[in-house]
């Protein structure tokens, strides 16, 4: 028991200060207030050991990954994060990795400017789920649902390298010092990926649609097309790639489908041609690359096209329940 408080006296101290929190850790329920003319955002993510992260991550990053993978949804949406809720399943309660990634978890939610409000500790096989709330400007929030027929596709970044990271844990090449430094650029795309929250706010009022990229490319640009009634066509040599993965895989043709791999926590997004010279624009002022891969057309779902105008087969993102 004693070992229990322990724990819950380390969660509440992640708290922090945050004039929105009337009541906070400690009470049956937080109560929150926000800014006024604000609607609020809420999403929820659950990372299990063996399905989200190796069972052998290190508790940091398991625990920094689990808050960036909420805020990248915020950011997504157009929202500011706020608030978030801890719910965490352990085995034990072994302080020697129950410390780092609670660290881990503080490191994400400062960076963010986000407060823990309340949660759960269980006994049980290891998964953490953290819900984040964030604010929006009333009727500003962005949606996967929005694209037209002769929008452009962007995606904010590079894609692929948590991907590659992921697909070569364990097996990577023989590499040189440049290929271990691209190795490592790679890992930490995979451990620590980057939200997009700064972009997500640019978005509002130029964006006709947007989405985060977690389970690959196609999969969730798939979304957007099946809300928005129209057909998504992307020109696979267009894709964004980083130095780091072109590095460790030279051939252009094992390159490209890392970018539908999932992992990449970027921003896929849908504009139209007016709104090019501000989204350059963005680009510059977040000196973040904002990359057009392709165009919104009549039809449904997403259809890879190369630089020839050939058709290529559409890579599956990650799938729970796949059969």
């Amino acid at each position: 028991m004693i070992a229990e408080f322990k724990l819950i006296e380390r969660i509440a101290a992640l708290q922090g200060a945050d004039d929105g929190v009337r009541i906070g850790i400690g009470d049956d329920a937080a109560v929150l207030a926000i800014t006024p003319g604000h609607e609020l955002a809420v999403t929820t993510d659950t990372l299990v050991a063996g399905v989200h992260f190796p069972l052998d991550a290190a508790p940091a990053d398991i625990g920094y990954k689990a808050v960036a993978v909420n805020v990248s949804d915020l950011a997504a949406m157009g929202a500011t994060p706020r608030f978030a809720t801890l719910a965490l399943t352990l085995p034990s309660i072994d302080m020697g990795f129950v410390e780092p990634l609670l660290r881990g978890i503080a490191e994400a939610m400062k960076r963010d400017s986000l407060t823990l409000v309340g949660g759960d500790t269980t006994r049980g096989p290891f998964s953490i789920t953290i819900t984040a709330m964030g604010e929006v400007a009333q009727g500003t929030a962005l949606t996967r649902s929005g694209a037209h027929a002769g929008d452009s596709v962007y995606v904010s970044g590079t894609l692929g390298d948590a991907a590659a990271a992921l697909a070569m844990r364990g097996h990577w090449p023989a590499l040189d010092e440049a290929g271990k430094l691209a190795k490592s650029r790679l890992e930490q795309r995979l451990a620590k990926p980057h939200p997009r929250v700064a972009l997500g706010h640019a978005l509002r009022g130029v964006a006709s649609a947007c989405i985060d990229i977690s389970d690959g490319l196609a999969q969730d640009l798939a979304h957007v097309a099946r809300l928005s009634e129209a057909a998504i066509v992307v020109d696979v040599s267009l894709l964004p790639l980083s130095r780091a993965l072109q590095t460790v895989v030279a051939d252009r043709e094992q390159q490209w489908p890392f970018a539908f791999g999932g992992d990449d926590y970027e921003l896929a997004f849908c504009a139209p041609p007016q709104s090019a010279a501000v989204i350059e624009r963005l680009a510059t002022e977040l000196k973040l690359p904002l990359t057009c891969i392709g165009t919104v057309g009549p039809g449904q779902g997403v259809h890879l096209l190369d630089h020839d105008g050939r058709v290529r087969d559409v890579p599956r993102g990650y799938e729970h329940f796949r059969t």
